[in-house]
């Protein structure tokens, strides 16, 4: 019966990770305050990336980031939600390709929502399969470590 419960115990934890999901992280992130805007190391401190990644964002278009009368960016709460956005997809796994295309449609205006929202769709159905094939491999793992704390068998 030992065995059945690591494995209850291994599959309990590839579906509910400890800690969860902070849904409270991405708002703190997402900024909707108006009033301040941060410097490029504050921004990249934030987002949990360096500042050559933010330049790049900015260098291929995917962000536009406003400069003070010294030349510094400057990054307002719309360039942050959209970065904050950005980083998240990119974590994901989404292209850059895919994402220089999905901010080209947002330029474009409120008609493209329909390609966005296909875009996104397709984007979700591929992380649910990357993210199941994971739990599967996460409860594999946590079988394997609770079958070694047992000890050997015979």
């Amino acid at each position: 019966m030992e065995h059945d419960e690591a494995l209850r115990q291994a599959l309990r934890l590839a579906v509910d990770p400890p800690g969860g999901v902070s849904a409270e992280a991405l708002r703190e992130l997402a900024r909707d305050d108006d009033a301040a805007e941060w410097d490029i190391a504050t921004t990249a401190e934030h987002l949990g990336v360096n500042p050559h990644t933010l330049r790049y964002y900015e260098r291929i278009g995917l962000v536009r980031v406003p400069r003070d009368s010294a030349g510094h960016r400057r990054y307002d709460a719309a360039a942050v939600r959209r970065l904050v956005f950005l980083t998240r997809m990119r974590t994901s796994g989404m292209p850059i390709s895919d994402l220089r295309h999905y901010v080209e449609l947002v330029d474009l205006g409120q008609d493209t929502v329909p390609e966005r929202m296909d875009m996104l769709l397709e984007h979700r159905d591929t992380l649910r399969s990357q993210i199941t094939q994971l739990q599967l491999a996460l409860a594999a793992t946590e079988y394997k470590i609770a079958t070694y704390q047992e000890g050997p068998r015979p």
